[in-house]
């Protein structure tokens, strides 16, 4: 097997990813939704083991169930693991705090701004679309300390706490996280850590407590159909790697 096939199985693993784990923050798939391999290999034009492979990396975050006989479905948080995601997540994001307390460059500030700034645009449209921006943001976070077992794992709690957002989650105040993004940014780039923590801690509790026993519902929609945009966001990365490698 030559490098640019596996350059090219990886890139297909990461942008089905991508775009299955966008439908899930963003409620398109929800809680028990199937994931065939067969019909996700046609909707990403790749081969059933690449889909499979996805969908495991997927099942290592928590955001898939594997089930026998190689049935995947979107994973069903119960409200006790929720809160046990949150507990974990404020632990690891104190780290990413002490990490980058003071040690912002500018073009992160920059970088972290303009995310805050496409949450702010977003508000007043969907909900589930303001929370995977947030989570986003939390991410970039992560991966701006270039720790990557941290990054790794603050992202896995990070996506799992997003699910349970919404499968949980009472309407989410996109103007609340707005606020307290913003409060983060100038607290980090200050390099205040002991205040930077504090406010991570109480922006992670705030956002838990916004949570409500609510399921969302199952609206038995076609996997096509709602993987389709997502799908098709990821093509033209997938066309540019290619065309390099």
């Amino acid at each position: 097997m030559t490098m640019a096939k596996v350059r090219g199985g990886a890139d297909n693993v990461g942008a089905i990813c991508r775009a299955i784990r966008s439908a899930i923050l963003e409620r398109a798939l929800v809680p028990g939704d199937k994931l065939p391999e067969d019909a996700l290999g046609e909707r990403f034009g790749v081969s059933r083991t690449i889909a499979r492979h996805a969908l495991g990396q997927l099942a290592a975050e928590g955001l898939v169930e594997l089930r026998r006989n190689r049935i995947a479905v979107v994973a069903t948080p119960s409200f006790d693991e929720a809160r046990d995601d949150f507990d974990i997540r404020i632990e690891l994001e104190g780290l990413v705090v002490k990490a980058l307390a003071g040690r912002l460059s500018e073009a992160q500030i920059a970088t972290l701004d303009a995310m805050v700034a496409a949450e702010e645009a977003a508000h007043g449209g969907p909900e589930a679309q303001s929370l995977r921006l947030a989570t986003e943001f939390h991410v970039r976070l992560a991966e701006m300390t270039e720790k990557p077992v941290l990054v790794r794992y603050v992202s896995e709690i990070a996506y799992r706490s997003c699910l349970a957002l919404s499968t949980f989650g009472r309407p989410h105040s996109s103007e609340c996280a707005v606020a307290e993004h913003r409060g983060l940014i100038q607290a980090l780039a200050t390099g205040g850590v002991e205040s930077a923590t504090a406010l991570m801690d109480e922006h992670l509790e705030a956002v838990a407590r916004r949570a409500l026993l609510v399921p969302a519902q199952n609206r038995g929609r076609d996997l096509m159909d709602v993987l389709a945009p997502y799908a098709e966001a990821e093509a033209p990365v997938a066309k540019r790697r290619a065309a390099k490698a």
